[in-house]
């Protein structure tokens, strides 16, 4: 990683790598869940970060690369943490409570990953497209953060206390 670009290709396998890993686990996640609305959250984020692979992919083409991803110990990390909660928390509504939090860790570590490629797509003079879809991916995050954080205030952190 010698180069801005080269230091681009390389979060773009790494987050690509992460997207996978939570889609993996967002199933789980909706299973474990108490809550009617956080299943629903993470059942619609599922969603979400499908078409989130599909823009990596779009950017991977644009890049002329193959879609692969690097593992990322960053996001392994934050997931075994998400998979403690869920099999350690016997409450439901504690475990509600601990998986938002696990699930705000996993949003904020690809809001920063995907905030930082399209300042080093914008620096780089990539395809408009690219940013693009960077930016679609972004924004999704940002919303599921703050649904994440509204359903934890309203009232799953209380009945978790």
């Amino acid at each position: 990683m010698n180069t801005l670009e080269s230091l681009f290709k390389h979060f773009l396998r790494d987050i690509y790598y992460a997207e996978k890993q939570v889609l993996k686990t967002l199933p789980k996640m909706a299973r474990k869940a108490e809550a009617d609305e956080l299943k629903e959250a993470f059942e619609h984020h599922r969603e979400e970060t499908e078409a989130q692979i599909d823009n990596l992919e779009k950017v991977f083409e644009h890049m002329g690369l193959k879609p692969r991803g690097v593992t990322c110990e960053a996001i392994q990390g934050i997931l075994d943490e998400g998979k403690e909660i869920m099999e350690e928390a016997e409450d439901g509504d504690t475990r509600d409570a601990g998986m938002i939090a696990a699930a705000q860790a996993v949003e904020h570590y690809e809001i920063t990953r995907y905030g930082t490629m399209i300042a080093w797509a914008q620096t780089l003079g990539l395809d408009s497209e690219v940013v693009q879809l960077l930016k679609e991916n972004l924004d999704q995050e940002y919303a599921a953060d703050r649904k994440l954080s509204a359903l934890g205030e309203k009232s799953l952190n209380r009945q978790a206390a």
